[in-house]
């Protein structure tokens, strides 16, 4: 029995309105959007589980990713947002106790955002959430099939930053 999803649907009720679609472009398209749409759905609800918004959530990220210090600068790059827009961030997610703000260790001059452990904590129960969304729909493929999937996509990426001239964060 053939696997059916609601993208075929889609693809069957255009095809004689548009004879010239190439239904794999179509369906391939289709499923990338309502996939994007749907892992979109569950992280925001990631954030709602464990009370934050979405910018507490990419602070948190940013400054998990730089392994959890960071100068208010570095995190402003980062967010690619004014240092101005970072200071009131940094507030409000140190006010929640996921922050400190403590002088530099190497730069008198400098102070470091540093991840405290509630602020982990919170973060990486907000991306186990997704995580485990994304686990559990790419768990369908076995291991050469996910590696098959994601070099595609690459190759799909490529082309995409290419016509665009920059890569996308």
């Amino acid at each position: 029995m053939e696997l059916r999803d609601w993208t075929d649907g889609h693809v069957e009720r255009w095809r004689p309105v548009l004879p010239e679609l190439d239904p794999d472009v179509e369906g391939a398209v289709t499923r990338m959007k309502k996939l994007s749409v749907h892992l979109r759905r569950v992280r925001e609800q990631s954030l709602v589980d464990f009370d934050l918004d979405r910018q507490e959530f990419d602070t948190l990220h940013k400054l998990a990713g730089r392994g959890g210090t960071a100068a208010p600068s570095e995190l402003a790059a980062d967010l690619d947002l004014a240092p101005a827009s970072v200071t009131g961030r940094l507030d409000a997610v140190e006010r929640r106790g996921f922050v400190r703000r403590t002088p530099s260790t190497t730069d008198r001059r400098r102070v470091d955002v540093v991840l405290t452990d509630e602020g982990r904590s919170t973060w990486l129960g907000a991306m186990a959430i997704l995580g485990h969304e994304e686990e559990r729909l790419l768990g369908v493929l076995d291991a050469d099939e996910r590696a098959l999937l994601n070099d595609m996509l690459r190759r799909i990426m490529v082309a995409a930053e290419d016509r665009n001239g920059a890569a996308w964060d």
